[in-house]
Order: structure tokens, then C-alpha cells, then sequence
């Protein structure tokens, strides 16, 4: 995401490029930031303290967790109402208006093309059709929570009244009614099952 919106901003600016926003700069922000060393790290504490540990933190991680997702997916919601009247009013000046037409086909279109290439590197590495299917399903979905709050910290001017109507409301239904049977059965014609 990242990656495009410079692109974009290249394009559509006559500004000079400014040093930091190369592919070095992009891998950086998104391998090394914050979130990432707390989940990475959360992940290696959780790896060599085993059960015992979890039994340890359980109460924080597990019992406070639906909650707090709640609080955050109804922040998110807040933060989307909140910008519906940019939406309304059309785009800022100097911005491209986004016909909805155009961003219904990319939130129908990209699940199915991400979906098609976790389907061919599961089929690569020779993966069991369910680990095949949940990559796949994985690769297609929207990343529903954790992509629109990363975008929200590294784009805060990108506006979650459109991404995430997008995400929540086309890709989502899609990808349950018709792209998890859609890929079963691509997983299935790639493993001969």
C-alpha cells in the first residue's frame, strides 16, 4: 500500500524525489516499525516460553482480547463516519475523484488475483490441500484489521471512509460467498485432489 501511494504521489506530482522514499525506505518502514518488533517479539517470547508462559498471561491476552478488538473496530467505524463528509463532498482539490465503479472492480478483482498467486506458492511448496486453501484465503482476504489499521499510522491523509466500506463491505461478503469455493477448487485442480 505503501508502495503505490508513492508511486502515486511520483506520478501526480512535480515535486523532485526526496531521499528516503526509495524501496530501502519502504522495507524499513514496513519490516522494522513498532508494530512489527512487538508482534515478532510476542511471537519469539511466546516460542520459547511454551505453554507455561501463556498460562502466565493468558488472562491478558486471551480474556481481554474480544474486548478490546471491540473497542477497536468501533474506533475504526468512528474514524470512517467521521470522514464520510470528505467522501460526500467530492475529492480535495487536486485529487483524483475515485468512481465507485472503478473501486468496486479493484475490491473484487484484487482478492481474486492474490488469492490466484498464494494458490500457485502453496502448490510450489507442495502444502496440504487445507494449508493450501487457508493460504489462499489468506492471501485473497482483505486483511479486515490489521491492513487498515497500518495504513491508518503510515497514510493517516488516506481517507478509511473508502477503504474500508472496500475491505468490509465488498471483499469481505465476496470472499465468503464466492472466493472461498472459487479457490477451494482452484486448490484442488493444482494439488489433482
Amino acid at each position: 500500500g505503501i508502495l503505490l501511494y508513492r508511486r502515486h504521489l511520483a506520478k501526480h506530482t512535480e515535486a523532485a524525489p526526496t531521499p528516503g522514499n526509495g524501496w530501502a525506505s519502504i522495507v524499513r518502514e514496513s519490516c522494522f516499525n513498532g508494530s512489527v518488533f512487538l508482534i515478532l517479539g510476542s511471537m519469539m517470547v511466546g516460542w520459547l516460553t511454551g505453554s507455561d508462559g501463556m498460562n502466565q498471561v493468558g488472562g491478558l491476552v486471551q480474556d481481554l482480547f474480544i474486548g478490546l478488538l471491540c473497542l477497536f473496530l468501533l474506533d475504526m467505524g468512528i474514524v470512517a463516519a467521521r470522514r464520510l463528509r470528505e467522501l460526500r463532498a467530492g475529492p480535495r482539490p487536486g485529487a483524483a475523484r475515485q468512481p465507485l465503479a472503478q473501486l468496486m472492480t479493484f475490491a473484487l478483482v484484487m482478492p481474486v488475483v492474490n488469492g490466484s498467486l498464494a494458490a500457485v506458492v502453496a502448490w510450489q511448496l507442495g502444502m496440504a490441500e487445507g494449508d493450501a486453501l487457508l493460504l489462499t484465503i489468506l492471501g485473497a482476504s482483505a486483511s479486515y484489521i490489521a491492513v487498515p489499521a497500518a495504513m491508518r499510522l503510515a497514510l493517516p491523509e488516506a481517507n478509511p471512509s473508502l477503504y474500508l466500506p472496500m475491505s468490509l463491505a465488498v471483499t469481505f461478503p465476496f470472499n465468503l460467498l464466492v472466493g472461498i469455493p472459487l479457490y477451494h477448487q482452484a486448490i484442488r485442480f493444482l494439488l489433482g485432489t
